[in-house]
């Protein structure tokens, strides 16, 4: 049972698990520093490289550059803010979504929900509106994106994957 005190203005329980949960979230996030592969569909690393994530700021950034190289690369910076775990993605597109984790997800997942964002009107254009980061282990991952256009989720954008730690 959690039970919510006050002292002098600052709120101790249903807060502080949040951020407990977004601590917990942004840890593993900063486990993910390195390069990940596709998964082939015998779920073996191939030779595509789809994320490279690193630390920036003192290690209180985690930075991650999606599809190096590509003419579709595009950026996801993740941070702490007031107990929040934040993102915001810097789409090919030419939007930036931000999305903040949902601290009830399950301890396996980020599930990161739209906020808002910068050069999009989310009731028309499309963007990245939300996406499930599942951590199976230390060296494999799976990510399910939610694109939406029109103000309603296009399954024809986004989708699923499953990266493996290059070694």
């Amino acid at each position: 049972m959690l039970v919510m005190v006050t002292l002098g203005g600052t709120s101790w329980g249903a807060d502080s698990a949040k951020a407990d949960s977004a601590n917990a979230a942004f840890e593993k996030l900063k486990a993910l520093a390195g390069t990940w592969v596709e998964a082939g569909p015998d779920g073996k690393p191939t030779d595509k490289v789809v994320s490279v994530v690193r630390l920036t700021a003192g290690g209180s950034v985690v930075h991650e550059t999606l599809f190096p190289g590509d003419p579709m690369e595009m950026v996801s910076v993740y941070h702490l803010d007031n107990g929040d775990l934040r993102m915001t993605h810097y789409c090919s597109l030419g939007n930036q979504p931000q999305m903040k984790a949902d601290p009830a997800a399950s301890t396996n997942q980020i599930r990161w929900q739209f906020v808002g964002g910068t050069n999009l009107d989310p009731s028309k254009d499309m963007h990245m509106h939300g996406a499930t980061v599942t951590f199976i282990d230390a060296d494999h991952i799976k990510i399910d994106g939610e694109a939406w256009a029109d103000g309603k989720p296009c399954e024809e954008h986004c989708g699923s994957m499953t990266l493996v730690r290059q070694k």
